[in-house]
C-alpha cells in the first residue's frame, strides 16, 4: 500500500502546525506550504521528521501568485507521485475600521482566501479524480456563516465564498473526491487574540456554550477526521467547530 501524502497550506501558523502534527502522527507524509516564516518552516520540518519518521517537503510560495502555485505543484509532483489529502488552511485577515476598507486590501484577502484555494483545489482535484480517490478540506470560518464583524468584512466575504466553492468542488469531483469545509469560531492562537482587549475576549467567550476559545489541536482533530476514511460518507458539508454559540 502506498504511503499517504497530504498538502497543508499555511503550515507554519498555529492551526497549520497542529494540522500537520496530527497528520504526521498518522504516518502521513507532508507537503507544508508557507509564505514568509523560513525558520519556523525548517524547525517544523525537522520536528515532524524526527518525531514521526515521515517525509516532509516544505515549500515557500506566495498564494496570491498563480504562477508560484503552479511551480509549487511541480515541486510536489517531483517529490511524490500521488496526493491523498489537501487542506486549504492559509488565510489572511486585514482588520480595520469599515470606513478605512479599500479595494486593494479586499482583493488581497480574496486572492489568498478564495482564489488560491480554487486554483490549488482544481490542480489537486484533477489528480485525485484521475486516481479515483482523495479528500479536500477547506478551512472556512463561522464569520462566513453567522458571525458578522464589519472590521473583517473582506475576510468574512472570502469565507462565505469559500463555503460556496466547497459545495461546487464536491459536485465537480464526485464521486471519487470528497470535499468538505471546517468553520471554526474563535481559536486561542496568538494570531487571533494578540492585541484584543481582555474585556472583549471575555464578552466573546460568554457567547460560547463551552465558555472558552478552541485549542488549535481541537480543530485539527476534526479536520483529520474529515480527511480520513472514518468520514468516508461525509461529503459537501460545512462543519462548524465553535463550541456552540448564540
Amino acid at each position: 500500500m502506498k504511503e499517504k501524502v497530504a498538502i497543508v497550506t499555511g503550515g507554519t501558523s498555529e492551526l497549520g502546525s497542529a494540522i500537520s502534527e496530527i497528520l504526521a502522527s498518522k504516518k502521513i507524509n507532508l507537503v507544508i506550504h508557507y509564505h514568509t516564516k523560513d525558520i519556523e518552516a525548517q524547525k517544523l520540518k525537522a520536528y515532524l521528521e524526527n518525531k514521526f519518521q515521515i517525509k516532509v517537503l516544505i515549500i515557500k510560495c506566495d498564494l496570491a501568485c498563480e504562477d508560484e502555485i503552479k511551480e509549487m505543484m511541480g515541486k510536489i509532483l517531483t517529490k511524490f507521485d500521488h496526493i491523498d489529502y489537501l487542506v486549504n488552511n492559509a488565510a489572511v485577515c486585514i482588520d480595520s475600521l469599515f470606513s478605512d476598507k479599500n479595494k486593494t486590501n479586499f482583493m488581497k484577502t480574496l486572492e489568498v482566501n478564495l482564489i488560491a484555494p480554487f486554483i490549488l483545489s482544481k490542480l489537486v482535484g484533477d489528480i485525485m479524480y484521475e486516481q479515483k480517490r482523495g479528500s479536500i478540506v477547506n478551512i472556512s470560518s463561522t464569520n462566513g456563516i453567522d458571525k458578522y464583524y464589519p472590521m473583517s468584512v473582506d475576510y468574512d466575504a472570502s469565507k462565505a465564498a469559500l463555503n460556496s466553492l466547497t459545495h461546487n468542488l464536491a459536485l465537480e469531483y464526485a464521486p471519487y473526491v470528497r470535499v468538505n469545509a471546517v468553520a471554526p469560531g474563535w481559536i486561542a492562537t496568538e494570531n487571533e487574540i494578540s492585541g484584543l482587549d481582555k474585556d472583549y475576549i471575555n464578552s466573546e467567550e460568554e457567547k460560547i456554550f463551552i465558555k472558552r476559545f478552541a485549542k488549535p489541536e481541537e480543530v485539527a482533530k476534526v479536520i483529520y477526521f474529515l480527511l480520513s476514511d472514518d468520514a468516508s460518507y461525509i461529503n459537501n458539508q460545512i462543519i462548524k467547530v465553535d463550541g456552540g454559540t448564540y
